[in-house]
């Protein structure tokens, strides 16, 4: 009896013990560079899946931006992520951005679209430079290699008839580098895609002659045409130091994005947590969610199909959902 109790008893905490470790594991968030808005945004939403305890302990990892991030989730390194929606377009399709093409992310699917980045395009205001036309010859910082940034920077120079080798030199590194750089005097203009309110471009405002370049309207209509993923876009007077009016660039969406080798239940519980039970708190992480973000929005603009978890959270919300977004079967 004595026996037969203790096999049981046995049996009883193997199939408890292998419960809990199918119900657990570690979800690593891609974000970018410390001083975008990515990585608060990342390591807010890491916390408030711990406190959650959905059985899943979540990290923010700070990285070069959505390129690697979507790369990173089909290869593995990275369970969720922030990343441009045109990024994520190319990524799924394998096409245009050179780190894609042939090669689509087949595990990439979305969750939520959270709010506008704009392509900030700023120059030295002692450097001569009124237009993006006057960048020919110049020192100008275009992303990090392989980032959304170094894209969105060869989409509107190209508009403008231009490309990288027609620059002085096209300077690569990360964002803050580059914004440190043109605070110097060290560049004379620099493209940054980011969210409004940088701190590095706030910073920069305060303690360098910078300014801010339009896209002429013409040039806005090519642009869309080519990249519709790319969409007009106001930066507000008053955002940084010195814009007293707003200026009109270009703005792609960032994104919440996931991998199919994460279970439906995770991501239904990750989705449902941050745009349903917590929805306050997760709109607090950032002033550019606090201003643009909204569950009833979340799908406009997504443009790649939804992760099932996310798909079976927005069934329940009764939202409706394009044919275009649903999981591919």
């Amino acid at each position: 009896m004595k026996h037969g109790t203790l096999v049981v008893a046995s049996l009883l905490v193997l199939a408890l013990a292998a419960g809990v470790s199918a119900q657990t594991g570690f979800l690593t968030i891609g974000s970018g560079g410390t001083t975008g808005v990515y990585f608060p945004i990342a390591v807010g939403m890491a916390k408030m899946i711990n406190d959650a305890n959905i059985g899943w302990r979540a990290n923010a990892r700070s990285t070069g931006g959505s390129v690697f991030n979507v790369t990173a989730i089909q290869g593995g390194e990275l369970q969720m992520a922030l990343a441009q929606n045109d990024i994520s377009f190319y990524a799924y399709g394998g096409t245009v951005v050179e780190a894609f093409r042939g090669k689509p992310t087949t595990k990439l699917r979305g969750m939520a679209v959270l709010y506008p980045e704009p392509i900030h395009i700023l120059a030295r205001r002692d450097r001569g430079i009124k237009t993006v036309a006057d960048m020919k010859g110049k020192q100008v910082y275009v992303g990090d290699v392989g980032s959304g940034a170094e894209q969105n920077s060869l989409q509107v120079l190209e508009v403008y008839g231009l490309k990288f080798a027609d620059l002085g030199q096209a300077v690569r590194g990360s964002a803050t580098t580059g914004v440190q750089l043109l605070q110097d005097g060290r560049i004379d203009a620099m493209f940054y895609t980011v969210g409004l309110g940088n701190a590095a471009i706030m910073q920069a405002a305060l303690t360098a002659p910078i300014e801010f370049l339009a896209i002429d309207a013409m040039k806005l209509r090519d642009i869309r045409e080519k990249y519709p993923f790319l969409s007009a876009f106001g930066i507000p007077a008053g955002v940084y130091r010195g814009l007293d009016a707003p200026v009109v660039t270009v703005t792609v969406l960032a994104s919440l994005v996931t991998s199919t080798d994460v279970s439906a239940d995770v991501v239904y519980r990750v989705t449902k947590l941050l745009l349903d039970e917590k929805v306050d708190e997760f709109r607090g992480l950032h002033s550019n969610l606090e201003r643009f973000f909204h569950p009833l929005k979340a799908l406009e603009g997504m443009a790649i199909p939804l992760h099932p978890g996310a798909v079976r959270f927005y069934q329940e919300k009764n939202t409706r959902i394009p044919e275009r977004l649903l999981p591919p079967k």
